[in-house]
């Protein structure tokens, strides 16, 4: 049975105007891990609500992605992602060359999990490796001794891999936001906090762009020994690679302020006149336990008792 087959449609989802994310991948025969990195990739298309809830397919993107020939084939293998080893087979080359041409940047991550030791382990996709072996510019790159300058890079042990997929994934939160502030937020989620803060000091903004911040990519719970690996992954550390985010997040926040203000608590309403102390303190023989609209007429009523 073929994967076309698998995937049609049921009466019930048909009528749906919108999918989950979850459902998609399930009409579309996909994995999870698969559907998320069509997604990233551009290949299929997500709507967000503007409100930082959770994006969904529409019907007609469904039938999009569905309407070519053996679909289903053909978006796994543009989606297929490998690791070194296989990576390195594919190119014909050694997984430590492999590594090397990834640490200098050559080669850019696509996605990324800990292993149960705790290690990153970096996948690429198989598409744009067969790509760059097959390019007779890198030639050299795939033979011999590496240029001079890349081995000095390496030598004083720069390894471009996360930064490299940080870009990447930048470039696909830009593109799947529709709004200024999404925008501001796709780019604050790759600064430290602490960078961010000192750039938008509003605290209502910064709320406004935690509640539009893009789900954490954790593994773990947080604060656990995994989730701050994929933290220090995920956050910008290269001084040329902060000095763009923040520009960018300076720039994202003049226009998205010009287009409308963070949300703020409503205005109280004008105070009203203060009670007199009598009425601000009634006696301990008052039933202090009724209606707002009945409390003036029981404390008229005390104040006669009295005289």
């Amino acid at each position: 049975m073929t994967g076309d087959t698998i995937t049609q449609p049921t009466t019930a989802s048909a009528a749906r105007p919108s999918f989950t994310l979850n459902g998609a991948a399930r009409e579309l025969g996909l994995k999870r891990g698969e559907f998320d990195l069509a997604v990233m990739l551009g290949r299929i298309r997500t709507l967000g609500d503007g409100a930082g809830g959770q994006r969904r397919v529409t019907r007609e993107e469904i039938a999009r992605v569905r309407g070519g020939e053996g679909f289903l084939e053909a978006l796994r293998e543009s989606v297929r992602a490998v690791g070194t080893t296989e990576g390195a087979d594919m190119m014909d080359i050694s997984p430590a060359r492999f590594t090397r041409l990834a640490r200098v940047g050559a080669l850019t991550p696509v996605k990324f999990y800990l292993n149960r030791y705790r290690a990153v382990v970096w996948l690429y996709l198989a598409q744009e490796l067969r790509q760059f072996a097959e390019a007779e510019a890198n030639a050299d790159l795939l033979t011999g001794r590496l240029p001079g300058p890349l081995r000095a890079q390496l030598e004083e042990g720069q390894d471009l891999r996360a930064r490299n997929w940080r870009g990447r994934y930048a470039d696909f939160l830009l593109r799947q936001s529709e709004d200024p502030w999404e925008r501001v937020a796709a780019m604050a989620s790759l600064l430290d906090p602490a960078q961010t803060a000192e750039i938008v000091s509003d605290p209502y903004e910064r709320a406004y762009l935690n509640r539009l911040k893009p789900a954490p990519r954790s593994q773990g719970a947080a604060d656990s020994p995994v989730a701050r690996i994929v933290e220090r992954i995920t956050t910008a550390d290269d001084p040329d690679e902060i000095r763009w985010l923040r520009s960018s997040l300076l720039i994202g926040l003049m226009q998205a302020r010009a287009l409308r203000p963070a949300p703020r608590p409503a205005p109280r309403p004008a105070d009203e006149p203060r009670a007199s102390t009598e009425e601000r303190e009634p006696p301990t023989d008052a039933v202090v336990d009724v209606p707002v609209q009945e409390s003036r007429g029981l404390l008229t009523w005390l104040r006669r008792r009295r005289t």
